[in-house]
């Protein structure tokens, strides 16, 4: 037998971004002990011990290359991701979004992580910030063991906000006489269900909706609630207006109904949820409503009067650090040499932004035990800028924030056609990138 070398870097949290900062560090070469609490201890919103696993919605937004999210994903695949890799491995329909079966997606991350014979995985709770160099990657659903420590370290508060979970019913139970099957304006091979709504079946779920019961939060989850604006309950964004929902997540632009030929009023999308395609989600519809609640008010919906429910919908704090007082666009601690944050709990918002994180926290990490200068990715790439804005922004306004191009450098000279304008915003990150990686290679 060999010998076994020690491990030398720290891996805190098997999640999206653990587990690619895991990963990114031990292909340079470095020993890993990433370390997950789960199935020993479960958070609130995991059902498995697996690593990955996805708690919200199974899509990991766009794949179109001139949006935000899928600049961001071409950019982490040229980057190499162990996440995006499995992300695709495991991908089902989902029109012009990356969307996978949750199951065999945690699955697929699980296996590889494992099977990695430089990543030791340790399956119990970490209740203190390590010595060693480390990169913290516990998410929103940190154990509050782990809280405390983290709060002692920083020496402040840190912040809460609430995210929630959309339900998921199951496909044979959706009226299909009523709901039809389409992407807006096309795209994609119809990979969604359409439940159609009238001006007057809108005016009463709406009614319905903003009177309806919902699950009381505690008192300590009480104190200095934060909504997170863009995963925002549905009920909540009900209540803001009489008309919020048929402008956001229920605007039925792109879509006609086979039944009348038109555009519906308003429509409530449903999302395949695995690969077999025997569960959907109702896209856009987290809620912290009681469960007999949901089932009545969402049973007005067209199409779903008879939808069996196999998962609720719910709600649940989720924890995020003032980043700007904190982190360095390394993802490394201004304060605490050696220690690198990644995922959620940075302020990088949405899946994709937390492999990114990851991917930049996992390499610096290897980096400085390799005694190597830590890359600063370029402002005009996505990543790059999405590691500045949690490193620069306002400290008393900061708030979660997923990927889009408003964080990136104006174009010179600017381009008016807002479609043109994304065009152009990927095309230069990615030259931009291509530019970087000459300069730092991967290897």
């Amino acid at each position: 037998m060999g010998v076994q070398l020690p491990d030398i870097l720290t891996v805190v949290g098997g999640g999206l971004a653990g587990s690619e900062a895991a990963w990114q560090a031990a292909e340079r070469g470095v020993q890993v002990s990433l370390y997950e609490m789960r199935p020993c201890k479960m958070t609130p919103a995991h059902v498995s011990g697996r690593l990955a696993e996805l708690v919200c919605s199974n899509s990991l937004g766009s794949d179109l290359p001139d949006r935000a999210a899928g600049l961001l994903k071409a950019e982490l695949r040229n980057l190499g991701s162990l996440v995006l890799s499995c992300a695709d491995a495991t991908w089902v329909p989902s029109g012009g979004a990356l969307a996978v079966d949750r199951e065999m997606f945690a699955a697929e991350v699980t296996r590889r992580i494992e099977a990695h014979p430089r990543i030791r995985v340790v399956r119990e709770e970490v209740t203190k910030i390590p010595e060693e160099i480390a990169v913290i990657a516990t998410g929103p659903l940190t154990s509050n063991a782990f809280a405390e420590a983290i709060q002692a370290l920083i020496g402040q508060e840190y912040l809460y906000f609430y995210d929630a979970l959309a339900p998921i019913v199951a496909a044979d139970s959706i009226d299909e006489s009523v709901a039809f099957r389409a992407s807006r304006y096309g795209r994609g091979n119809a990979d969604y269900i359409n439940c159609p709504m009238t001006a007057e079946e809108y005016d009463c779920f709406v009614a319905a909706l903003v009177t309806a019961e919902r699950i009381p939060l505690r008192d300590f989850e009480r104190e200095g609630a934060r909504f997170f604006e863009g995963c925002l309950p549905v009920e909540v964004m009900a209540a803001r207006g009489h008309d919020t929902l048929a402008f956001g997540p229920l605007r039925p632009v792109g879509l006609t109904d086979p039944r009348t030929g038109k555009r519906p009023y308003a429509a409530v999308q449903l999302r395949r949820d695995n690969l077999a395609g025997t569960l959907y989600n109702l896209v856009g519809f987290q809620t912290n409503l009681r469960y007999s609640e949901q089932e009545r008010v969402f049973r007005l919906i067209p199409g779903l009067e008879r939808a069996e429910f196999v998962r609720y919908g719910q709600m649940h704090r989720n924890t995020f650090i003032n980043a700007p007082l904190l982190l360095e666009p390394t993802m490394a601690s201004r304060d605490r040499q050696g220690l690198f944050w990644a995922g959620q709990i940075t302020g990088v918002e949405g899946y994709v932004g937390s492999v990114g994180s990851g991917w930049v926290a996992g390499v610096n990490a290897a980096r400085t035990l390799m005694e190597q200068e830590l890359l600063v990715l370029p402002r005009k790439t996505m990543l790059g800028a999405l590691c500045h804005y949690v490193s620069y922004a306002e400290v008393d306004r900061f708030q979660p924030m997923k990927a889009n191009f408003g964080l990136l450098p104006p174009l010179e000279p600017p381009v008016r056609d807002k479609r043109s304008r994304y065009r152009t915003y990927a095309a230069r990150a990615l030259r931009e990138q291509e530019k970087h990686l000459t300069v730092f290679p991967l290897s």
